[in-house]
């Protein structure tokens, strides 16, 4: 999952404007209110954005203005000559900057999903604005006087725990932001977030790019041997649109290069979309990301020791349920090593499959998808393409949706009237019995202009203003799934599957927030605590009482067969030890990267093959990001965080133990996990939640039996 820009307390309260003069310059406005439709209130139901109508010259003029009036609240707080208190301070910050927020909402998440050239050129223009203003005010000598006052003398007894949560972060993130930094260390904050910010943007766009260069273009049928029709059907068309007819054209998007590892008999075709994939941002180009990488951790660090840290994952974990980076590495080798135990048994019957074949090759990582569905078949009789004409995305939607409404008394309306991101997205509105408490988009396929992957994300979050009025939060979840063929709807994958479950358990997280503030809302909790929403939800998915429900074939409307589900059940874990290395093996090197103590002047590449070797991860298996297109932690908010997918499936398998322990929709249970986590976004502390949840200290019984490890 992706966090907005201003999703998080620290540049939520600070990371808007200065309240003294910059020295970046702004530009005069060059549109009136009345022509810039994110200058004035959006007249949409619930207020949505009104995407159609928002030109791109929009967008700056209203940061400015936006920025302006940030800067007169934030003075205002700072000029005001009462003593300071929670109310005057405190809260002021925290209500002050509301279009500058509007505007960043809007345009950073399109940047994501719907974003082209001009769009980059913008952000390359509004990053450094944004993050240069951020960091005067939370550098202001006289604001930071005022904020520790009100920590060090406010009566907390006359708070409530939300206001008083909301004082703690708000301190912590002045000091953690660099308040207490000297002027000449100050000054060296500044160059070092500004250039971050605008390293963060080239990654992720070099990474897009990429993505969208590579093509594998087949034109003789032969060469599409063993792949499913649904595939062909996929790349035919995709071809179609930019080749003609009789072309199938393949792409490093996992919807059609998954596929075509899993399923095609040319191993040197195989090969070549594998490298596709796993060299993005390692050409020694225009696009190469190693400088990147290179500098930014380099800042990082450099970060890290300005504040007082011996390096940024110290810096980072400090706010995290971990709290050091050794007790992080801890759980990743712990697990790693069970993991390469199974991986190694795994290579071992993929080998004896290929002999046995009279393939005479060793397995090479781009043969591991393929032999691995040989063998799924061979001992489980069960394919994921036999699966697949069950998974039709509608039918998963609602099955997903009818989750919602067992636990938690969720409803879903359809409302074709609200303007969309895309033409094929859908809007809802949410309701908790007869209460309307959000709006959800849905955004599923992939295009040229979104980036890779999924997430959820907000164009509103859900708080209270000053009236005391509860605010509607606009949730957005953003997919790049199996687009529907000329033949067939869109048909998920397995991985797709639990990938809606898993961003619509984030999206449940920020749609049933009951918070006052909005930078406490929703996910705004510690990292290695935010997936736990998600990753609980994935466990639903795939329960035959759930699967019976909404697992129909596409054509004849026959729910999933028993013995199908029985076959589901018994592969459960086969693959995991391949599953859980990758994965785990990108913890370790989000991890490593993060915790150098001097300066890297070494080979990026280098640095990364030595890490893995270290882990003990074996050739046959590349590490899930490698470091050139690691967008969680180069272009996303994941630096030194990325284990938190692990520390938290060690939670979500847990916490599911409360339902496996009761019965699946188990309503005491669903209520607790409502009202202790769900609904109370970053008011308590993770482990405060997590106790009053389950009663006592995680165990990692559950994740390990889970896993088959």
């Amino acid at each position: 999952m992706r966090k907005l820009i201003l999703s998080t307390v620290i540049l939520l309260l600070i990371g808007t404007i200065a309240c003294k003069d910059t020295s970046v310059k702004e530009e005069p406005m060059t549109q009136t209110q009345e022509e810039n439709i994110l200058l004035k209130a959006f007249e949409t139901p619930f207020g949505v954005p009104p995407f159609g109508q928002i030109k791109i010259t929009d967008y700056k003029p209203a940061y400015e203005k936006g920025i302006a009036e940030k800067r007169a609240e934030v003075d205002a707080i700072i000029n005001n000559t009462e003593e300071a208190t929670f109310e005057n301070t405190i809260e002021a910050l925290e209500y002050s900057g509301a279009l500058l927020r509007k505007v960043d909402y809007v345009f950073e998440n399109l940047t994501s999903s719907n974003t082209n050239d001009e769009m980059e050129e913008l952000a390359m223009q509004i990053t450094p604005l944004v993050t240069a203003l951020g960091d005067d005010i939370s550098m202001n000598d006289d604001l930071f006087k005022k904020v520790k006052f009100v920590n060090d003398n406010c009566d907390r007894t006359k708070l409530n725990g939300e206001q008083q949560m909301l004082l703690d972060e708000t301190y912590k993130a002045f000091v953690r932001g660099g308040a207490n930094l000297n002027t000449e260390d100050k000054a060296k904050m500044k160059v070092i977030n500004k250039e971050l910010g605008l390293l963060a943007l080239n990654f992720g766009s070099n990474v897009l790019k990429e993505t969208n260069g590579f093509e594998l273009l087949i034109e003789n049928e032969a060469d599409l041997a063993g792949l499913p029709q649904a595939a062909i059907d996929a790349a035919a068309i995709t071809a179609k649109e930019k080749y003609g007819e009789g072309k199938w054209l393949f792409t490093v998007q996992k919807s059609s290069m998954i596929p075509f590892l899993s399923y095609a008999d040319n191993r040197q075709l195989r090969e070549i979309i594998f490298k596709g994939y796993t060299t993005r941002g390692d050409h020694n180009d225009s696009l190469d990301n190693k400088a990147i990488v290179k500098k930014m951790v380099n800042l990082r660090l450099e970060k890290a020791k300005l504040l007082g840290y011996k390096n940024y994952a110290s810096y980072v974990l400090e706010e995290n349920m971990a709290k050091t980076p050794e007790k992080a590495y801890e759980l990743v080798s712990s697990v790693m090593e069970k993991a390469l135990i199974k991986a190694n048994e795994e290579l071992i019957a993929l080998q004896a499959l290929a002999d046995s074949e009279g393939a005479e090759i060793k397995i090479e990582a781009w043969d591991w998808w393929y032999y691995t569905e040989k063998l799924r078949k061979a001992k489980y009789n069960l394919s994921e393409e036999e699966l697949r004409p069950y998974f039709k995305l509608e039918n998963v939607r609602d099955g997903m949706f009818d989750v919602a409404h067992k636990l938690y008394d969720l409803n879903f309306k359809l409302n074709t009237e609200l303007p969309l991101m895309d033409s094929l997205a859908e809007a809802y509105e949410v309701s908790m019995g007869d209460e309307l408490i959000a709006i959800l988009y849905l955004d599923y396929y992939p295009r040229s202009t979104k980036r890779g992957g999924a997430w959820m994300t907000a164009y509103r979050k859900q708080y209270r203003d000053t009236e005391g009025n509860n605010v509607l939060p606009i949730i957005s979840l953003t997919c790049n799934f199996t687009p529907a063929t000329e033949t067939t709807p869109s048909l998920l994958n397995l991985d797709e599957v639990t990938t809606l479950f898993h961003e619509f358990g984030h999206g449940l997280h920020g749609m049933m927030s009951k918070c006052q503030y909005e930078s406490l809302s929703g996910t705004s909790v510690a990292r290695d605590f935010v997936e736990l929403p998600s990753q609980i939800m994935e466990n639903w998915a795939l329960e035959p009482e759930v699967l019976k429900s909404y697992a129909k074939h596409y054509e004849t409307g026959e729910p999933m067969p028993d013995e199908l589900i029985a076959k589901m059940q018994k592969a459960g874990t086969f693959n995991n030890g391949f599953v859980v290395t990758e994965f785990d093996a990108a913890g370790a090197l989000d991890m490593v990267w993060h915790s150098i103590t001097e300066p890297f002047e070494g080979d990026v590449n280098t640095f990364e093959t030595e890490t893995l070797k270290k882990i003990g991860l074996m050739d046959e298996i590349v590490v899930r990001y490698r470091s050139t297109y690691y967008s969680h932690i180069f272009a996303g908010g994941y630096a030194a965080g990325y284990y938190s997918y692990l520390w938290t499936a060690v939670l979500d398998a847990d916490a599911f133990g409360a339902f496996q322990e009761t019965s699946l929709f188990d309503k005491a249970a669903a209520d607790s996990f409502r009202e202790n986590v769900l609904s109370k976004g970053g008011t308590e502390s993770a482990e405060n939640m997590w106790m009053s949840f389950r009663g006592r200290e995680p165990k990692i019984d559950y994740y390990l039996k889970r896993q088959g490890i």
